[in-house]
């Protein structure tokens, strides 16, 4: 069973959450928002899908500081991770969906297992935080610079990626 976890300020990342879910045919009620969600959840999912924005100069948005430390802490062994963000790669190029990239580096060592890395294709940014040996460490959306259809072509591949991993 999968869960989609998000935080949002603007609702771009809640957004992206809910075409995910749409898209893998997860219900609402397994979309949750990381300000509103006991850590405790995580326990029924086999999968978890972790979305943030990114702000400022590459940081996370602001729900997910207390959440990523909380889920730090749990037993993550055996569980599929893919990660999805929100970024402007047009003004922030050197720190796009860096905040993607923060949420693998805090769980690399957790046990979990991480899934949704790609090659960047069509991308404008591919120097940035998510980037690590020439792959995406999970999926970045630019809405703010980038067609409905790019991004729902992105949205579409990453899961077509994810459901292949969790098979």
């Amino acid at each position: 069973m999968t869960g989609i976890f998000f935080g949002t300020t603007t609702g771009s990342t809640e957004s992206v959450a809910n075409q995910i879910a749409k898209e893998l045919g997860i219900s609402a009620t397994d979309v949750h928002n990381v300000s509103e969600t006991p850590i405790a959840l995580i326990e029924k999912y086999d999968c978890l899908l972790l979305g943030s924005s990114t702000w400022g100069c590459g940081e996370l948005q602001d729900d997910w500081y207390d959440f990523l430390e909380s889920l730090k802490l749990q037993n993550l062994k055996e569980k599929k991770v893919g990660i999805f963000g929100c970024g402007d790669s047009a003004s922030y190029p050197d720190t796009f969906c860096d905040a993607v990239r923060l949420i693998y580096d805090a769980l690399t060592d957790t046990g979990c297992c991480l899934i949704g890395s790609f090659e960047p294709k069509e991308y404008a940014v591919t120097d940035s935080l998510i980037c690590k040996n020439g792959r995406f460490v999970g999926l970045a959306i630019d809405d703010c610079n980038e067609s409905a259809q790019k991004v729902s072509e992105r949205i579409h591949e990453w899961c077509n990626l994810i459901k292949k991993e969790t098979e």
